[in-house]
């Protein structure tokens, strides 16, 4: 609840201004049984048809002001709530975007989706609600309350006493529908994943005629989700016809006890159509105060979530003290360095036993300025793992990371990423035009994106999509091959002139001829760049300065590709496997 309150302070003049007009709506619509009561004791027994005329026009009036400042209240409140909402899923946003790996890989995808998504929606509401319903509740509860003990006091006790039995059912209920809640959302992460999931793999499920087993996989998990709404729906429930039904018991005590004080002269009739008036109201206070209870239960939980995320330590953006800038011509070093996923990153692979193996195990190379170096080894080896610790999207458990002469914990993020241009394995290609699709909010010029496009082989087929090299048609990833895609995104790389080129696999869908010429043209257009090559293929590492041979998190070997094959048998007997199939 913090988080909404945080938010709507900022918002608090606005607030307070739906609030102000809230009020005079409220008080209005109090004054109406008043006037009516008057009307019908003080006014009607005269036979003055201008006082009544008078007074029935004063009572239009009141109402009107009653209705108009409503709308008013209730409009304002939608767009507070709406501006709120969206500086929440802004926020929220832009952290999930500086969160750290281990950071993200410990909420997980799916919640962060349903965090922005069905969580904000639940604060949305409950800014709403509280706006319109935290004044005019109360107050036609105390109001009601009030105006009716000074117009009979014997029958306002009645309303009196029946309040803090309604106050204990609101409080006892909501007491325990808060946590589930929040199981309810955790529910809906799982649903959100399994969506998510076959949504990005659909060509997969289909080519293996899946769709049933998804769709039951599916079904679990929504059937577990709508089990525990329904639980959570059901138990808020059950305040309202307890409610209704102590109301209606004291409601039926005013008509009795009226009707008798009526019928014994000492109260008029007008008090009693008033005083059943305000029994109304003060009905619709209670339930509007049930309703706030409902919305605030769920939307806690929601918020709770939300802030769990914004107020996590930007661990990224912290720094140890920064370095003076030194000359040096180390563009990598790893020294000594071992790293394990946390329990929660898709990363990471559990094995028997209580004990993680590491990702990486006591790495250590050194890679100069300008040099190229070629990673292989089995998948699941560690090979990404160097690529997340060289940009820092985690940290090394020990060891030392450095970057151009220093550690990069001494890198602001920009000022770090600023010197790679990246590809990875699963890259995204934009529903968006080639040309933004390679520039990606940067700033650079038409020579820079021809030269990138040309290095990456990729002009030929750009140059049949948009008639010529304009990069003006629109693109999904959908209508481009595996090796068009991968271009692309080497294309996007090169076109900001790295200082680091890091390519994670990005050639598998080509062929060796492509790739070849590929890796020629780099080298050709880009001698200052430092490369680092992820790959399976041994020809397309052969040729870098130094190969780090891994498995299972471990340097089994490294060096050139003649040392390799003369000293490091698993990456001769690699090497032999795939020239021997070329060959066939």
């Amino acid at each position: 609840m913090k988080l909404i309150f945080r938010y709507m302070k900022k918002y608090g003049g606005a607030v307070i201004l739906v609030l102000f007009i809230k009020l005079i709506a409220t008080m209005s619509e109090l004054l109406l049984p008043y006037i009516l009561e008057y009307i019908i004791d003080d006014i009607v027994p005269r036979n003055d048809l201008k006082r009544v005329i008078f007074w029935g026009v004063m009572m239009f009036a009141v109402a009107f002001l009653c209705r108009t400042f409503n709308v008013i209240a209730n409009t304002r409140a939608i767009h507070n709530a709406h501006q709120i909402s969206y500086e929440v899923r802004q926020s929220l946003f832009e952290k999930t975007m500086n969160l750290t790996g281990e950071q993200f890989d410990a909420f997980s995808l799916p919640s962060l989706i349903s965090r922005m998504t069905s969580d904000s929606y639940n604060v949305q509401s409950a800014v709403q609600q509280f706006q319109t319903l935290c004044v005019r509740a109360p107050i036609l509860l105390i109001g009601g309350i009030g105006v009716a003990m000074l117009m009979d006091r014997q029958l306002a006790m009645i309303m009196v006493g029946i309040m803090p039995l309604l106050v204990l059912i609101i409080l006892f209920i909501s007491s325990r529908g808060i946590p589930m809640y929040a199981n309810v959302q955790a529910k809906l992460d799982t649903v959100v994943r399994i969506m998510r999931e076959n949504i990005t793999g659909i060509r997969v499920v289909k080519a293996l005629s899946k769709e049933d087993y998804e769709i039951r996989r599916f079904k679990k998990a929504n059937e577990e989700m709508k089990q525990m709404d329904v639980k959570a729906a059901t138990i808020m429930a059950i305040p309202s016809p307890l409610m209704q039904m102590c109301l209606n018991m004291g409601l039926t005590l005013v008509v009795l006890i009226g009707a008798s004080r009526v019928n014994q002269g000492v109260m008029k009739p007008g008090v009693i159509l008033a005083f059943l008036t305000y029994f109304n109201m003060i009905a619709m206070g209670v339930m509007g105060l049930n309703r706030i209870f409902m919305t605030l239960s769920k939307a806690s939980a929601s918020a709770d979530r939300i802030d769990e995320v914004l107020q996590s330590e930007n661990r990224e953006l912290l720094t140890e003290a920064v370095h003076d800038t030194v000359e040096s011509e180390e563009a990598v070093r790893f020294d000594h360095v071992s790293f394990s996923y946390g329990e929660g990153s898709d990363n990471a692979e559990d094995f028997a036993g209580e004990t993680r193996q590491n990702a990486l195990d006591d790495i250590s190379f050194v890679l100069k300025k300008g040099e190229s170096l070629g990673i292989i080894g089995p998948t699941g080896s560690g090979k990404t793992t160097i690529v997340n610790l060289m940009m820092r999207f985690y940290d090394a458990d020990t060891g030392l990371v450095s970057v151009d002469g220093r550690p990069v914990s001494t890198y602001g993020r920009k000022e770090l990423r600023g010197k790679f241009g990246t590809v990875f394995q699963n890259d995204m290609i934009f529903q968006d035009t080639l040309e933004e699709n390679i520039i990606f909010g940067r700033e650079m010029t038409a020579d820079d994106i021809t030269l990138a496009v040309k290095s990456a082989m990729a002009d030929e087929f750009i140059d049949s999509l948009s008639e010529g090299l304009n990069y003006e048609a629109a693109i999904k990833g959908a209508n481009l091959s595996g090796g068009q895609k991968q271009r692309i995104l080497v294309s996007r790389a090169l076109a900001a002139k790295p200082e680091i080129l890091i390519l994670d696999d990005s050639s598998s869908a080509l062929d060796y001829k492509t790739d070849a010429a590929m890796r020629k043209a780099i080298r050709e257009n880009y001698p200052d760049a430092t490369l680092v090559m992820i790959a399976q293929r041994v020809s397309s590492v052969m040729n870098m300065t130094n190969i780090l041979v891994l498995d299972n998190g471990r340097c089994i070997g490294f060096g050139t590709h003649e040392e390799l094959m003369e000293h490091c048998a698993p990456y001769r007997d690699i090497c032999e496997i795939q020239m021997g199939a070329m060959q066939e």
